[in-house]
């Protein structure tokens, strides 16, 4: 049943980019302008998991980290849509019925890129024309384009920030994003290795995209809302010779009691890293001293980097695809 009048906007929402934002940001002058809500309706997961098992593309933010994003953008409500057979055979019609009665629709805002129904059939050419049969509105708004580090111009998708976080640009990758690209996930037991020598790790598990390997300065979020410097290290510890890929965290600045961050258990708690800059690649030291004194260099350089933020001075800026276009263009599809 139908929770009283919401502006809909439908998306998969991976990463909550900058285009995203401005659906979003779209929508909530429209409902300021109709007197109604905004709904952002999330597909999770990704419908490419449902229609294609195996090739859906990695997840950039867990559903929760989304929903924070979207409602923080300017939404109202977040709803998960779950891509179930029965909802991704449904006809544009019908699904557009179903958001109405469901959910209040009076106007959507989407992409011009945006598909919808069985087998993608609608389009917002179709969208329109429900929207005249009924009596609903439809605002398209223009793909952001935002300028990276070289100026090289690339149209805000899901796809070009998994490109750039697979090869280790997370600045560039912030650019498109909004703001840093962040791993969210729970501290898991590892080889306890760090501790042995003398700069623990929070080891974490997630269903997060990981960076390209090696050291990265990041800021950690702990439980209770604590934000710490960290020095970020995603690989499979060739010095160690180890065999499997993970990514992990030196909390710098910490209080602890004994093995354990002051205040929290060992193993099992939540953590967010925000990655703000790359340091240097994976590598094997000639000794143990040798390594040593390399994590001390980095701990340092990620401790300033952490403390700076985000590089200042960029190139990157963001406006709509019909604006001025500075730089290479690079068209990639939005998701």
């Amino acid at each position: 049943m139908a929770t009283g009048r919401n502006v809909i906007t439908v998306g998969n929402f991976d990463g909550v980019h900058l285009g995203h934002r401005a659906l979003v940001e779209r929508a909530r002058e429209v409902a300021d302008r109709e007197g109604a809500g905004v709904i952002a309706a999330a597909f999770d997961p990704h419908p490419a998991s449902v229609l294609a098992p195996g090739r859906e593309p990695p997840r950039l933010t867990t559903f929760a980290r989304r929903e924070a994003l979207l409602i923080e953008a300017g939404a109202d409500r977040v709803v998960k849509l779950e891509p179930t057979p029965d909802l991704l055979s449904l006809e544009p019609e019908a699904f557009v019925r179903l958001m109405m009665q469901t959910y209040g629709a009076v106007s959507f805002v989407e992409g011009p890129d945006f598909h919808f129904g069985r087998m993608r059939a609608g389009n917002i050419d179709v969208l329109r024309r429900l929207g005249s049969q009924l009596g609903f509105g439809v605002e398209v708004v223009e793909p952001v384009e935002a300028a990276l580090g070289d100026c090289t111009l690339v149209r805000a998708s899901s796809t070009i920030v998994r490109w750039l976080i697979a090869h280790g640009r997370v600045v560039d990758a912030a650019v498109v994003l909004g703001g840093p690209y962040e791993v969210e996930g729970e501290v898991v037991t590892g080889d306890r290795r760090g501790r042995e020598i003398g700069y623990p790790t929070a080891n974490i598990s997630t269903p997060c995209l990981l960076p390209a390997d090696g050291v990265y300065a990041g800021r950690a979020v702990l439980p209770g809302g604590r934000d710490v410097p960290a020095a970020v290290s995603v690989g499979t510890n060739p010095h160690f010779r180890g065999d499997r890929r993970r990514i992990e965290a030196h909390l710098l600045g910490v209080e602890r009691d004994g093995d354990k961050i002051a205040g929290l258990p060992e193993y099992g708690w939540p953590i967010r890293l925000s990655l703000l800059g790359f340091v240097r690649d994976q590598a094997v030291f000639g000794s143990l001293e040798e390594l040593l004194g390399q994590m001390e260099r980095d701990c340092g350089r990620c401790l300033i980097m952490a403390e700076e933020g985000l590089p200042s001075g960029l190139c990157g800026c963001a406006h709509s695809a019909t604006g001025v276009v500075r730089g290479e263009e690079r068209a990639v599809r939005d998701e």
